[in-house]
């Protein structure tokens, strides 16, 4: 029974490091040329302006909602999320699934590449 514990736990250990590990391989620079769909309504810099969209900097690691000045939907400052990289690739893959009623008119991105890409990119931004 302790050896079935051990090889669970083994087991649990390895699903998590391979869900953890595609985010690792992402490539910021790819990801700056994928942030070119973003810029339409988001800035980037530290202390760039708001615009359709809030400013992106820092958004790794901060609750949804975040951006002072920046007038968001009821349903996004309810969402109470953290944008790590599990929550940034389920809303990148389809914003309005993940926060039902969000501002954001964008589809999503469907290729996984370009979602981890992303990721890395906005981690830099710190």
């Amino acid at each position: 029974m302790k050896m079935m514990k051990l090889a669970a736990f083994g087991l649990s250990v390895v699903v998590s490091l391979a869900a953890t590990s595609a985010y690792a391989d992402g490539d910021a620079a790819k990801g700056e040329k994928v942030f070119k769909k973003c810029k339409a309504c988001h800035t980037i810099e530290k202390g760039g302006a708001n615009k359709i969209g809030p400013n992106l900097f820092g958004v790794f690691g901060a609750k949804s909602g975040h951006v002072e000045g920046y007038k968001y939907s009821t349903a996004m400052m309810e969402a109470n999320l953290t944008w790590d990289e599990k929550t940034l690739d389920e809303y990148l893959t389809k914003p309005k699934k993940v926060v039902k009623g969000t501002k954001m008119s964008f589809a999503g991105l469907k290729k996984e590449s370009e979602r981890e890409d992303l990721i890395a990119y906005l981690k830099t931004f710190q």
